[in-house]
C-alpha cells in the first residue's frame, strides 16, 4: 500500500480517476470515470460509466479539502443529488489519489437523508 505524503496534493486539473472497486451500496463502480478541472479554488468534474449515465461535481478547494455538490443521472433514468466533503492526498510514490470523501445524499423526499460515499468512489 502507498504511503500518503506530508506535502500538499497537486492540482486535480486535467486528471482522470476511476474507482478501484465497486462502491457497496452506491452507484459508482470500476467502469465509472471522473475527469477533473481546477482553477482558482474552483473544482469540477464530469463523470459517467457503469450504473451512471452522466454526473457532475462542482465545488471549492481550500488547501487539500474539497467541498462538492453533485448531480447524476443513473443508467435506469433516475436521478440523485447531494453534497460531499473530500480530502485530496498525494501518495509518496506517485500522483494524487482520488479524493476520499463522504456525502450526504438526499433521496426522493426532502426529509430523507443518508450518509453515503461520494460518487467518486472514495
Amino acid at each position: 500500500m502507498s504511503e500518503v505524503s506530508a506535502a500538499p496534493a497537486p492540482s486535480l486539473d486535467g486528471r482522470r480517476f476511476r474507482s478501484a472497486a465497486d462502491v457497496q451500496g452506491g452507484d459508482v463502480g470500476t467502469e465509472t470515470v471522473f475527469e477533473y478541472a481546477e482553477a482558482d479554488g474552483i473544482v469540477h468534474a464530469r463523470y459517467g460509466g457503469g450504473a451512471i449515465r452522466l454526473g457532475f461535481l462542482v465545488g471549492t478547494r481550500d488547501g487539500d479539502t474539497l467541498r462538492f455538490r453533485y448531480a447524476q443521472v443513473r443508467a435506469d433514468g433516475t436521478t440523485a443529488t447531494g453534497r460531499c466533503e473530500s480530502r485530496v492526498e498525494a501518495l509518496r510514490d506517485g500522483p494524487p489519489a482520488p479524493p476520499r470523501t463522504h456525502r450526504e445524499r438526499r433521496g426522493g423526499r426532502p426529509e430523507s437523508r443518508r450518509r453515503r460515499r461520494c460518487p467518486d468512489g472514495s
